[in-house]
């Protein structure tokens, strides 16, 4: 272990290790390109979030030393769930031979090296990052530069399907066109009724202030509240920045949408300066056969009211009330995803298990609000098992993303604005009633 510890020291350093370096070259064609392949053209790559591409050799020399600082600081590629806590199937973290191969490789020229070694290139979809077998036309939306107060409402707008009969959904990828304005957009499924007009954008105009926050009122809650002050929403499928697909093909599951119904879609836009048109499209995988088991997107939160949600001012690590669930059903937990703004700190999912005893699943110590990361997984969750959720906030000055630390801040749609949401996904059998699997859940529109 001190042995492998020490090289890793010397690779960071370079020069120290000029002799090892020329006994072992590192070239991009033999040793570089796989890692790229395997942990970073997904978003390296023409028309995904990251600003370059990784494709080739020409394309990724220049940022050679670049490279090398954000892997060894475990910058990139991005993942934030410390690795003592739970397991997981979609851990593209780097393994510390892959840091020293990068940094070799820097440190030595970034040479090419031989092309007959280079892997084939991956055929990676045009456009998107799954191959959809349907593509669903949704809104068209004008982003003005600079509306009132900078402030764009959420906003639903409900497309049809198009499907003629019950089809069962592998994979969903929602597709804004101008994703530097696009803070998410969600879709859930409705069975169409009569009164529905399609591609009409429908908004709540909110009171706000100078700074665009909505003005609280004593006893408000933020969107459809249960008694108490807490929400739980039957959660579809989201585009967040870094995450932008939906996949159930890992967890060998699919999500059913019945014939004929509608996608209300949830945009939330953040203008940047400059107008856009933005259309959005909605691409599925579909399934030949009818699974097994099914896919059922979830979500919870701590309470939204003023009352109990209020960050104060230059509070380095306020502490949210909970957010708790309770399983009524046998499941299994697949997924899950944190949400919160600017202040986001750290968040933690425990499974409380019937007889009293906890399991740390998920535990992110430094959450950073521009990767939206969804953590996929494994665990067998009997009836009676709770999902209790903590989170803290950072609204002190130390938080460099804080736009504002001398104020309350509520809960509230906006990014300068906060949450606490987590999102989690579960895997039951095809014949199980999605709305019965949580305890206590009231009607909630949409499907699963």
């Amino acid at each position: 272990m001190f042995a492998k510890c020490f090289l890793v020291t010397l690779v960071l350093g370079g020069a120290a290790i000029a002799a090892d370096d020329h006994a072992s070259p590192v070239t991009f064609s033999k040793d570089v390109l796989p890692i790229l392949q395997k942990n970073c053209q997904t978003c390296h790559r023409p028309g995904q979030i990251a600003p370059m591409s990784f494709l080739t050799y020409k394309e990724t020399r220049p940022w050679a030393k670049a490279m090398k600082v954000a892997v060894a600081s475990r910058k990139m590629p991005p993942w934030f769930a410390d690795p003592q806590v739970g397991r997981f199937l979609n851990d593209h973290s780097l393994k510390p031979t892959e840091i020293e191969t990068i940094a070799k490789w820097a440190n030595t020229g970034a040479v090419e090296g031989d092309p007959k070694d280079m892997l084939a290139a991956v055929n990676w979809p045009d456009g998107w990052q799954i191959q959809p077998d349907v593509i669903v036309r949704g809104p068209v939306v004008d982003i003005p530069a600079h509306p009132k107060n900078d402030v764009i409402e959420w906003m639903s707008v409900t497309v049809p399907t198009g499907f003629t009969k019950d089809t069962w959904v592998t994979s969903v990828q929602i597709k804004p066109e101008h994703p530097a304005v696009a803070h998410h957009i969600c879709l859930g499924f409705n069975a169409h009724t009569a009164d529905v007009t399609y591609f009409e954008p429908v908004w709540q105009d909110k009171e706000r202030d100078t700074e665009g926050s909505a003005i609280p009122s004593k006893g408000a809650t933020f969107g459809p509240a249960t008694p108490g002050g807490r929400f739980t929403s039957m959660a579809e499928d989201c585009y967040l920045p870094g995450n932008p697909v939906a996949d159930y093909r890992e967890f060998q599951a699919a999500k059913l949408v019945p014939a004929g119904s509608d996608i209300t879609l949830n945009l939330h836009y953040t203008p940047n300066g400059t107008a856009v048109t933005d259309h959005v499209q909605v691409g599925f995988t579909i399934a030949k056969e009818p699974p097994q088991r099914r896919y059922v997107s979830l979500s919870t939160s701590a309470p939204m009211d003023a009352t109990h949600f209020a960050i104060p001012p230059n509070d380095g690590n306020w502490q949210s009330p909970p957010a708790d669930v309770t399983f009524d059903q046998d499941v299994e937990l697949v997924y899950m995803m944190p949400h919160m703004h600017f202040r986001g700190k750290d968040m933690k999912y425990t499974l409380v298990y019937p007889d009293g005893r906890k399991e740390v699943v998920l535990s992110v110590p430094h959450y950073d609000f521009n990767w939206q990361l969804g953590y996929s997984t494994s665990v067998k969750v009997p009836k009676g098992t709770k999902l209790h959720v903590d989170a803290h906030f950072d609204n002190s000055p130390n938080n460099k993303f804080n736009p504002n630390p001398s104020r309350t801040v509520y809960y509230g749609e906006m990014t300068w604005e906060e949450m606490m949401f987590p999102f989690f996904g579960v895997v039951v059998d095809k014949d199980v009633d999605p709305k019965k699997i949580l305890l206590g859940r009231g009607p909630i529109p949409g499907g699963a």
